[in-house]
């Protein structure tokens, strides 16, 4: 990682991206990205129509309720406040990754190889101006229910969710820069879920960098990893629980990527994510749990969270 550093300072454009728990990172500048067959796109959203299809396998809801009850056994025993349960789901399409990559409209999009895909609605981390920015998303709800808005914003459980993500992310901002602040506290944003429309609770929190973040850039992301939003809080043990109740590796699913262009820097974090594998396509989603949360409710939303754009 410390190649972002190395190539930031001389204002050199690069793409990256990392596993979950960014043990493994990828780094390329733009002559080497020529040699390699990977696409990414930050907030161009380009707009393509394919015909597609789409069959979902998803594990069954007794399954799943057992990583759902275990991770409330941690909360009540205090290892764990807010946890970030993931699933994989089996699908099958008519789509290459390639027209995936293609059909997405979505502001942060990435391919590698015949290896995976995302179209991320997150972004991670923004670095302009001397300033950086996060933008932690908690809230999900299908935008055709009846006063969808306001049903989100005054559920009791997404509030409690959401300002935990919030206090988590201020504090890991707090660690590599100064001024930390919320700027936008739980507002709207509405995504494109394949035919569905989702609305999407976020906010914004702002600090203030040293003049020379470039030559500390990889310390920062060093830092701020695991993303706060999809892991949980406190990180370090939340980490090891999601070792203990998934039932999967994560890989590259959660991780982040991002783009340096000479001046400033962007990233997302990697979710709506679909993984080729050696027993076909798997599609990765989840959501936070906390004491409040109902076990049904949230096996419904990491299915709901499984569309092709």
């Amino acid at each position: 990682m410390e190649r972002l550093s190395t190539l930031a300072s001389s204002k050199t454009p690069f793409l990256f991206y990392t596993d979950f728990e960014a043990t493994q990172t990828h780094v390329y500048t733009l002559d080497e990205l020529a040699d390699e067959d990977i696409e990414f796109d930050f907030a161009n959203q380009t707009y393509i129509v394919h015909q597609q299809t789409l069959q979902t396998f998803p594990l069954d809801f007794q399954s799943y309720k057992k990583g759902f009850d275990r991770i409330i056994e941690k909360i009540r025993s205090g290892e764990t406040y807010l946890l970030n349960y993931t699933c994989q789901t089996p699908i099958k399409t008519s789509l290459s990754l390639h027209e995936i990559f293609e059909c997405a409209n979505a502001p942060f999009k990435l391919r590698v190889k015949d290896e995976f895909v995302c179209f991320s609605p997150e972004r991670f981390i923004q670095i302009k101006d001397g300033h950086i920015y996060t933008y932690p998303m908690k809230g999900t709800i299908d935008a055709s229910l009846p006063e969808a808005e306001e049903k989100i914003l005054d559920d009791a459980k997404e509030m409690a969710e959401h300002i935990m993500v919030v206090d988590l992310l201020r504090n890991d901002l707090s660690m590599v820069a100064k001024d930390v602040k919320v700027n936008r506290f739980r507002y709207i944003d509405k995504i494109r879920a394949g035919e569905k429309e989702l609305l999407q609770v976020s906010s914004q929190i702002q600090g203030r960098l040293e003049d020379d973040w470039e030559t500390n850039l990889s310390s920062i992301l060093q830092t701020l990893l695991p993303a706060g939003s999809i892991s949980g809080a406190p990180k370090k043990s939340t980490l090891k629980i999601i070792k203990e109740v998934e039932s999967y590796q994560r890989g590259y699913f959660s991780g982040v990527f991002g783009y340096y262009d000479g001046k400033e820097f962007d990233s997302a974090v990697m979710i709506r994510f679909i993984e080729n594998t050696p027993d076909g396509l798997v599609y990765k989603s989840g959501g936070g749990i906390t004491l409040e949360s109902d076990a049904a409710c949230e096996y419904q939303e990491m299915q709901d969270k499984i569309y092709l754009p």
